[in-house]
């Protein structure tokens, strides 16, 4: 019998869970400092009492960055079952968080199967469900129909949720009067911001705040404050309308807190590679250090089809810097519905991203392999050294498919006899060094 209901909650009484344990062990961090972290929020283990096949992660700037992949299905591509072969294909490759923003069909069943099979966080936007579910246009649909969903959505196991809290009709004026160049970019936030225009009430979201955290606080549910007035383009990157909704969700955060809710704060977006560290300043100012949760940031507006790199850039520099989430980003972002390669794509480059951040942050053993590597190629050791990849798969392909036509097991067909590996071996060995 559970005797908290959330894990802020247990962390605040001073109960040890089975779901910090693992975490602490993950991060090779004492189950008691880590139990710190979660009862002042700068840590959310994000646990669903009724997700039972979760293998739980700590979400935490002085932990691992973690990265999520957003996958399901829309009008246009709605096959269940290549959604599922993706998500079976994040989580091998290392995601810790798949997100359902399906968008068309009955959506029940996946998000129960998602909760029901797999061991990574799952999260949701209730808002773009509201009008699958009740199959009715967005302007027909009261601020309780939206509350309700949330609940069926948290009775499902799902482990957090992406709300749009932190516009107001204050946003509606906001938004006519400075002119961005892209307005609202964000598929949830744009629904609010309709759904407020047409009939002329308060985001629901934020009026009936504390109804939200009843549900939250009853099943154990991360809220995602969601950044609706984030940046689509370099141009409108840290205008006001997106520094006054962050003081908004730093507000909203302290609500949830009193809650015992745990929360993450969403972030940009686009932004200029110069701006990225201090957005993630601002934030954890803002929100007094809830974690922050990124999409890219992405760095330049002209790379489609290559934005997987660009968010990447942006990505590494972020969690370098404080963010601790990374929402993968791949190469047909801003384009088509992603495949099962770009899929692939946009996690490496987000592992990468987050990789490099753990090192530069000096997160313990996070440069464990790449010493391992180090090792490896000193020794020319090819098997070894896939090992040690992110992913092995596409290392050995490229390797095998252009190997040298003498000493395979020495050489890589770039430099052949003239590699510097093969060479400073040899001298150091003392041995005779053949070129031709």
């Amino acid at each position: 019998m559970r005797n908290y209901t959330t894990q802020m909650d247990a962390a605040r009484k001073g109960i040890v869970t089975p779901e910090m344990e693992v975490v602490a062990k993950k991060e090779h961090m004492p189950v008691d400092r880590l139990m710190k972290l979660v009862a002042e929020g700068k840590v959310a283990i994000c646990a669903n009492k009724n997700h039972k096949s979760l293998n739980p992660e700590g979400v935490g700037s002085m932990l691992r960055t973690k990265i999520n992949v957003n996958l399901g299905v829309s009008r246009d591509c709605k096959d269940y079952d290549m959604e599922m072969q993706k998500v079976m294909s994040a989580v091998n490759l290392g995601a810790e968080a798949i997100m359902d923003l399906s968008s068309h069909g009955d959506t029940q069943p996946f998000r129960r199967k998602l909760t029901s099979d797999c061991p990574a966080m799952i999260g949701t936007v209730p808002i773009y469900d509201s009008v699958i579910h009740y199959q009715r246009d967005l302007a027909t649909l009261t601020a309780k129909d939206f509350i309700d969903v949330i609940r069926l959505h948290a009775e499902d196991g799902v482990d957090f949720m992406t709300l749009h809290c932190g516009i107001t009709r204050k946003t509606i004026e906001q938004i006519k009067k400075h002119k961005r160049k892209m307005n609202i970019v964000s598929r949830g936030g744009s629904l609010v911001f309709a759904w407020m225009s047409m009939t002329g009430e308060e985001n629901p979201f934020y009026e009936y705040f504390d109804e939200i955290l009843d549900i939250c606080e009853e099943y154990d549910v991360t809220i995602s404050l969601g950044d609706a007035c984030r940046p689509g383009c370099l141009a409108d990157a840290t205008d006001v309308c997106q520094i006054e909704e962050l003081v908004r969700l730093g507000e909203l955060t302290k609500r949830a807190w009193d809650h015992n809710v745990q929360v993450m704060v969403e972030g940009p977006g686009h932004v200029p590679l110069d701006q990225v560290a201090a957005n993630m300043k601002v934030q954890q100012t803002l929100c007094m250090g809830a974690p922050f949760y990124v999409l890219g940031p992405i760095v330049t507006d002209i790379a489609p089809g290559y934005d997987h790199i660009t968010s990447a850039i942006g990505g590494a520099v972020a969690a370098m810097n404080g963010a601790a989430f990374l929402c993968y980003v791949t190469p047909a972002e801003h384009l088509a519905l992603p495949n099962v390669d770009d899929v692939k794509q946009g996690i490496i480059a987000s592992k990468i991203a987050a990789h490099a951040a753990d090192i530069a942050k000096g997160i313990p053993g996070a440069r464990d392999m790449d010493d391992r590597m180090a090792d490896a190629r000193r020794n020319l050791d090819w098997d070894a050294q896939f090992a040690c990849a992110l992913d092995p798969e596409t290392a050995k392909a490229i390797r095998d498919d252009r190997l040298p036509e003498d000493d395979h097991n020495d050489t890589c067909s770039m430099c052949g006899k003239f590699c510097a590996v093969r060479s400073m071996n040899k001298a150091l060995a003392g041995e005779y060094i053949d070129i031709l």
